[in-house]
């Protein structure tokens, strides 16, 4: 008995160490950006567009846009509005396609006032989408969910970088292939939702608006404006290695920081944490469809009161949305081969 105690302990001191030194050397790599452009080579966004679309979002008149409140609804007609204004088309009628869904916290029974159970009968992901003139039925699917915290305790959340810049940035990519237009279609997905589970893009996915083989690939975008050091991450490429061509493409065109990583298994990568699973995109990858994911690091003002557009770094976002224009472009154009 002590001889096993004895080995057990010896296997688990040499499996931590393996560990530490896996993460270790994972995150040296992560350190190390992709090749990339000297200097901004600038790119077809506009900078005002985008700013004003943030600005509108995260401002007190959308009240954090909450799940079902009277501030999510007010995002849903500015959302529509713009996807009209760009030129998407519906599927349907409009552009808002409803669901509902119940939420249990185990956490609320211990604080007053908050409820066990709370009910989401008017959830809407709001999704349009351009036709391609040589691919049709296949689509990439360009996603930020729109949704945040709301008012909490009588503060409100307003979700600037949180993810008023993922959607910001849906909206001009969807303004650049309009006037690009692509040889595949381009699918739009505003979810609802994802600060309360994914909740928008399961139920996206679990009644897609086109068959589910159609959807080749998903670029999603979740937190792109708020970065003191000009890095933004990419997760997905190591899973999914065909999108690493248009990936490396576009970051060596840019002259943000691009950095791969956060999609390792934990032999190869330690304890450093996983974000295939940590927005909209996990969604896609359960289903087998290939993604790319774009994220900040988490900084203070992430969930915060202080999430607000005078906290995003303006110019550094910019660069962003060129980048992620640009690799929509080449995902696009590669979609056949991605899809594989």
């Amino acid at each position: 008995m002590k001889k096993l105690l004895i080995s057990t302990v010896l296997a688990l001191g040499a499996l931590a160490f393996y560990l530490a030194l896996a993460q270790r050397g994972e995150e040296a790599r992560m350190a190390q950006p992709l090749a990339g452009a000297a200097r901004d080579p600038g790119g077809p966004v506009d900078l005002r567009v985008l700013l004003d679309d943030v600005r509108t979002l995260s401002s007190d008149a959308f009240e954090g846009r909450a799940t079902g409140t009277p501030g999510s609804r007010k995002a849903q007609a500015y959302l529509q509005a713009r996807f009209r204004a760009i030129g998407l088309l519906p599927f349907g009628r409009d552009y808002a396609q409803a669901f509902a869904f119940s939420t249990h916290s185990v956490g609320n029974i211990f604080v007053p006032g908050r409820p066990f159970r709370g009910d989401y009968p008017d959830a809407a992901n709001i999704v349009g989408y351009l036709r391609g003139s040589a691919a049709p039925d296949t689509f990439l699917v360009v996603s930020a969910h729109y949704d945040h915290l709301g008012i909490v305790d009588g503060k409100l959340y307003p979700g600037a970088d949180d993810n008023a810049s993922g959607v910001a940035a849906l909206l001009a990519i969807a303004s650049y292939f309009t006037a690009h237009p692509p040889r595949h279609s381009v699918l739009f997905a505003a979810f609802d939702g994802e600060e309360l589970g994914l909740r928008g893009a399961r139920a996206f996915m679990a009644a897609p608006p086109v068959p589910r083989a159609q959807l080749a690939a998903n670029l999603n975008l979740d937190m792109l404006a708020h970065n003191d050091s000009n890095e933004i991450v990419v997760a997905g490429s190591h899973l999914w290695p065909a999108l690493k061509a248009p990936l490396e493409q576009a970051a060596g065109r840019s002259a943000v920081r691009v950095l791969t990583g956060h999609d390792r298994p934990v032999l190869a990568a330690g304890l450093v944490e996983r974000w295939d699973d940590s927005s909209d995109h996990a969604v896609f990858n359960e289903a087998g469809i290939p993604f790319l994911y774009f994220g900040v690091a988490d900084h203070p003002d992430y969930h915060a009161p202080s999430d607000t557009i005078e906290h995003i770094n303006p110019a550094f976002f910019g660069r962003v949305a060129n980048l992620l224009v640009d690799v929509a472009a080449l995902m696009e154009r590669d979609l056949d081969r991605v899809a594989r």
